[in-house]
């Protein structure tokens, strides 16, 4: 059973982990959750990364429908964290020979201490870089322009744009770093064509 990789950077540390930008750009779904009042509010929203001139993470972009009650909330304190989760899963003692080798989790995760700043005026840029990035990492080549003009402005005016600045991050990486070699490679073979492996794999 191995123990996790827990990272800790402020906005102003060194560039980012490479570990944690590769998490945020390969898995961009994240939950985005804040408070209203004693009520917790959380939303599931695919993130665009904003990084400095100096490689260091430095903000979210995305959007929330205009509709959603955590927007009103946010303008009232804009304080959210948000969570990235990549690949897990479970590791069996099938795939290791020591009789007493207890089974555990892999996992990837980050969350981010951030300060959402809403504003609608930058709504077509955040749909048209989201699609875009999307549009690439599939292969694909729409474009918002397909719709319509008609329709897109009324996609675009149901919604608001934010970029959520990064305060602070903590990550945890629980991928079989300090396991003996042979016990490693056991497991890895065990786990197939799962994505975990890769993320395994460059961990070590």
């Amino acid at each position: 059973m191995t123990i996790a990789l827990h990272i800790h950077q402020d906005r102003h540390d060194a560039p980012v982990d490479p570990a944690i930008a590769a998490l945020v750009e390969a898995f961009p779904l994240a939950w985005v959750v804040s408070r209203n009042g004693e009520a917790t509010l959380a939303t599931p929203l695919p993130l665009c990364a904003d990084y400095d001139e100096d490689g260091r993470l430095a903000a979210f972009v995305g959007h929330f429908a205009l509709a959603n009650r955590q927007v009103a909330a946010l303008r009232e304190d804009s304080r959210a964290t948000i969570l990235f989760s990549g690949p897990s899963g479970y590791i069996s003692p099938q795939h290791v020979a020591v009789p007493t080798w207890a089974p555990t989790w892999n996992y990837t995760v980050a969350r981010f201490r951030c300060r959402v700043d809403l504003d609608a005026r930058g709504n077509d840029a955040a749909l048209r870089r989201l699609t875009d990035k999307m549009e690439r990492a599939s292969g694909g080549n729409w474009t918002v322009d397909q719709v319509g003009q008609p329709k897109y402005n009324a996609m675009r005016a149901h919604i608001v744009a934010f970029r959520a600045e990064i305060l602070s991050c903590d990550a945890s990486f629980k991928l079989g770093q300090d396991e003996h070699i042979g016990d490693f490679a056991t497991i890895v073979a065990g786990l197939g064509d799962d994505p975990l492996v890769e993320w395994m794999l460059k961990a070590r």
